[in-house]
């Protein structure tokens, strides 16, 4: 029997994939969610705990016996009560628990130029919490991955969904800022992998190949054999449409952050790829499912 490992957000997207290569490893596997009412394809093969954020004894109790920590918990944009702020506190709270707990090693799933000195608030918020790993005592290693895709993944999903639906595509700006896409699965064996290491790291997640935004969408609209014109709008403007379609589809499909991050090429590594899939051969061997439903961050996170 492998160790007693903790992964938050087993039952969502790259947390799920981590968890997997963990069981498959024949690790005991623990999760903490927001969500432990939800069937999964998990359940069952992992114990599951509230995040218990606000009650740090249930929380420390959580994570008592647990060696390593995979946290990949966040908010891809402020809903409610729920704010960057806010997740960036959620995130000390529970290092603090890991530490009382006797966790061995933190392994954080952060994002590619992660700064707390960023003008967007997301990027800061990232940062603050790699800060506050590095400052909790910790063993640590640090994942910042670029732009994920996988079957599970709502940007690309959505993305390829209004390419089918749509002839136009509003792009903001010229589309010539890029995107270094790395597959999710890689993500999370350089995860594991880390795990089992003990220094203390910080590296990114990178797949082979970059793309302009333009480059980016006539590929998948190649890849699914659909004809569309892409159509170059200032990013207020692609923000207002994003959300006029938003509110037809009650969803969040794209922020301010999101916009601003894409064009100032947040999305992009400086460091030689990590990662081997590339997407353009992944989406020949998806293009028949990928955008046929419509994926909603609120139905995945808040409803």
């Amino acid at each position: 029997m492998g160790e007693l490992v903790a992964v938050t957000g087993a039952f969502s997207y790259t947390g799920s994939y981590i968890a997997q290569r963990l069981l498959a490893a024949g690790h005991q596997v623990r999760t903490l969610t927001g969500h432990p009412e939800r069937a999964d394809r998990l359940s069952g093969r992992v114990s599951v705990f509230p995040y218990n954020f606000e009650k740090p004894d249930e929380l420390r109790r959580s994570l008592a016996g647990v060696a390593t920590l995979y946290n990949t918990y966040w908010v891809r944009f402020p809903r409610g009560a729920l704010t960057f702020e806010t997740a960036v506190e959620n995130n000390r709270a529970l290092f603090r628990a890991a530490a009382e707990a006797g966790v061995r090693r933190v392994v954080h799933i952060s994002v590619s130029n992660a700064d707390e000195s960023s003008p967007l608030p997301y990027f800061a918020g990232k940062g603050k919490v790699e800060a506050a790993l590095r400052a909790s005592g910790l063993s640590y290693a640090i994942l910042r991955p670029t732009l994920v895709f996988g079957r599970e993944d709502i940007l690309l999903n959505n993305i390829t969904w209004l390419l089918r639906r749509f002839p136009v595509f509003a792009v903001p700006g010229d589309g010539c800022y890029r995107l270094q896409p790395v597959y999710v699965d890689e993500v999370a064996a350089l995860a594991v992998e880390a795990g089992g290491r003990t220094d203390n790291v910080v590296f990114d997640a990178v797949g082979p190949e970059t793309f302009t935004y333009n480059e980016l969408l006539r590929l998948i609209a190649e890849k699914i054999g659909c004809r569309m014109r892409l159509l170059h709008l200032p990013p207020t403007v692609v923000r207002s449409c994003a959300g006029v379609l938003g509110l037809l589809v009650r969803d969040v499909l794209l922020t301010r952050e999101e916009i601003a991050g894409l064009m100032a090429n947040l999305l992009v590594s400086q460091e030689p790829p990590t990662a081997e899939t590339r997407l353009s051969h992944w989406l020949e061997e998806n293009a028949a499912s990928l955008g046929r439903r419509y994926a909603s961050e609120l139905s995945r996170h808040f409803r």
